[in-house]
């Protein structure tokens, strides 16, 4: 079998992959739960080659998510599900239809009329989604006002996600002040726990994770995307103990034999270099 441009190809090949006895032992034994980990791990290492400007990473990356599409597929084909030409088609068919201002007779020369029509279509989509779930006798599963906001997201995104849409209904503040009075309030009951003579991880954890959402809630008033900001704050991290190596080899010995001072001196001085 040869390489080509071809989705088809890309089909074949993992067929080929799943094919009793012939195929690959690893790739048989697999099921959308196994997958679903690599999946994820895929669409961050996109993400990770977009941010780095990485295009020639970035080529590859796309490459792996798609396998992961077509695995998924050709899995859900197997069960008498769906194919990837189902996949295809669905997609076309939702994109087609969210922007009737490109391939329509309706008008939406402006980013807000454009927003207008796609929230209108979606709600439409998700009507319709719900009683053909109803007609074949499974679950709505969205029932809740919060049920359509993914458990999958990494967790300061899915915060991040319920909190806007809590607030569609007025259930926030309107002072990004009265929030950091939140965090404060998040922090006390932290400090509490910790105080105790026999803390209570549980309870430790709980105070935490408050205080985490609440910092997602203050991210948020601020326009701030939560996941971007500690992001940005990871490459300052990486940046500043890159330091400490440097310095540590310029010096002639090892970060394990350097003290805490000798670290944060350093520390201190590439935070200062980079203001």
């Amino acid at each position: 079998m040869t390489p080509s441009r071809d989705i088809a190809r890309l089909i074949e090949i993992m067929a080929a992959l799943r094919t009793p006895v012939t195929g690959c032992p690893w790739d048989l034994v697999q099921t959308f739960a196994t997958i679903a980990p690599f999946t994820l791990e895929e669409a961050y290492e996109v993400a990770d080659a977009i941010a780095k400007n990485d295009m020639l990473d970035l080529r590859e990356e796309l490459g792996d998510l798609l396998l992961q599409v077509v695995y998924h597929a050709r899995m859900a084909e197997e069960e008498d599900h769906f194919d990837f030409g189902d996949v295809v088609e669905g997609v076309t068919k939702k994109m087609i239809r969210r922007h009737p201002h490109v391939f329509g007779d309706e008008h939406g020369d402006k980013p807000e009329l454009v927003k207008g029509i796609w929230e209108r279509i979606k709600a439409e989509e998700k009507a319709e989604k719900r009683a053909e779930r109803q007609a074949l006798g499974l679950e709505d599963g969205t029932n809740g006002f919060l049920d359509d906001v993914p458990t999958a997201f990494p967790a300061l995104q899915e915060a991040d996600k319920l909190q806007r849409r809590a607030s569609k209904v007025g259930f926030d503040w309107n002072d990004a002040r009265l929030v950091l009075d939140k965090i404060r309030e998040e922090t006390h009951e932290l400090d509490e726990e910790l105080s105790k003579a026999d803390p209570d991880k549980d309870r430790i954890e709980d105070e935490l994770g408050d205080t985490l959402f609440a910092l997602a809630n203050l991210a948020r008033h601020l326009d701030i995307d939560p996941e971007e900001a500690l992001r940005r704050t990871n490459r300052k991290f990486r940046s500043r103990f890159r330091a400490i190596e440097e310095h540590a080899v310029e010096t002639g010995t090892t970060l394990e034999s350097m003290s805490l001072e000798q670290m944060e001196a350093t520390w201190q001085s590439a935070k200062n270099n980079q203001k």
